[in-house]
């Protein structure tokens, strides 16, 4: 699916009024999309940092269910962006046309205590390429250990590139991590960036945002995510100190960073001039976030995707684990608060 970056907001606010909308994309000149974006890391192959593909022609479906209470994204999960050659030395694999229909709400509803991601994909972007965080990839490969390899830790070779994303066994093109070339594509001067929408209907943003929450058109400033790596060595599992190869080495610390437990806040943007909750892919921990402040709907499971059933890990997770958010201020707010109507449509060229 590609939609520019305002037909792609008048095309969700269109759809969200219930009128049906296909975008098909042209193809994208070619340009590098280098190494993976984010923390430190090893460089990756040398496939994904000189070979490059050009964007695809990409098509989308939006539009609203019957009764009006959920957007129905149809898309083919073809990037609308230049991507790193695919098969590579660290992701064997080769891009393909996908056949996703997924469903939010068009109200999201926040809830007393986060969802956990589990094995779901976090949300769909825009151009249809879905966010999808975690990896197949545990300590000594056995999904029951608890310790699950983070794709942007640096250590481990997953043929990540430029836009921290690689290609499933299935063929399908996701996101890790910010996606450079969209986030390129959709920026405008002086306006945090809508990127997409999370599986319980809240939006995503890029990394920049207003600095005061709730005042419009303030200072634009890179928001940080609020975790740290914990200290000490490891309890049992892989040994060794928390040094981020895990996504079990980071913990949540309340009052660092701007965001809470979910990496995202309430606050105004472009699209919601009254405000909203909502998520923002950040350059550090966790990159793209790793619960959900709302309910998830099933179609965003790896089952309803056709991916291979969710590995089984113990309750509760091996010491280290992420863990429930902490008491506050960064948990999510009382049952019953509704998020706002659809994002407005912008007339051409605002």
């Amino acid at each position: 699916m590609l939609l520019a970056p305002r037909t792609c907001i008048a095309c969700l606010a269109v759809a969200a009024a219930g009128a049906l909308t296909h975008v098909a994309a042209l193809g994208h000149g070619r340009h590098e999309t280098g190494k993976p974006g984010g923390i430190a890391r090893s460089e990756p192959s040398i496939a994904s940092l000189f070979e490059i593909v050009s964007g695809a022609r990409a098509t989308a479906r939006v539009q609203t269910d019957a009764a009006g209470e959920f957007r129905v994204i149809e898309a083919d999960g073809l990037p609308d962006h230049a991507t790193g050659r695919f098969p590579n030395r660290g992701n064997p694999h080769a891009i393909e046309s996908q056949r996703y229909t997924l469903r939010m709400p068009l109200r999201p509803v926040r809830a007393a205590q986060p969802t956990p991601l589990g094995r779901a994909s976090f949300g769909v972007a825009l151009n249809g390429v879905l966010f999808d965080p975690e990896t197949a990839e545990f300590w000594n490969d056995d999904p029951r250990s608890g310790w699950n390899y983070e794709a942007l830790s640096g250590k481990v070779d997953l043929g990540l590139d430029r836009n921290n994303a690689h290609v499933q066994p299935n063929g399908a093109y996701h996101y890790h991590g910010l996606p450079a070339g969209l986030l390129e594509r959709l920026a405008r001067r002086g306006e945090p960036t809508l990127l997409g929408y999370a599986a319980d209907g809240f939006p995503i943003y890029g990394p920049f945002g207003y600095r005061e929450p709730q005042r419009a058109a303030g200072e634009l400033v890179e928001l940080r995510a609020g975790y740290r790596l914990r200290l000490g060595a490891r309890a049992g599992g892989p040994g060794g100190t928390h040094d981020g190869t895990f996504v079990e080495d980071w913990e949540h610390a309340p009052g660092l960073g701007d965001l809470d437990f979910c990496n995202g806040r309430e606050g105004v943007t472009p699209e919601y001039p009254q405000g909203t909750y909502h998520y923002v892919i950040t350059s550090n921990f966790p990159f793209i976030p790793r619960c959900f402040a709302g309910a998830p709907d099933a179609s965003f499971s790896r089952r309803a995707l056709g991916g291979k059933p969710p590995p089984r890990k113990p309750p509760g997770g091996p010491p280290g684990h992420l863990g429930p958010p902490p008491p506050g201020k960064h948990g999510p707010p009382p049952p019953g608060k509704h998020g706002p109507p659809p994002p407005r449509e912008k007339a051409p060229g605002g």
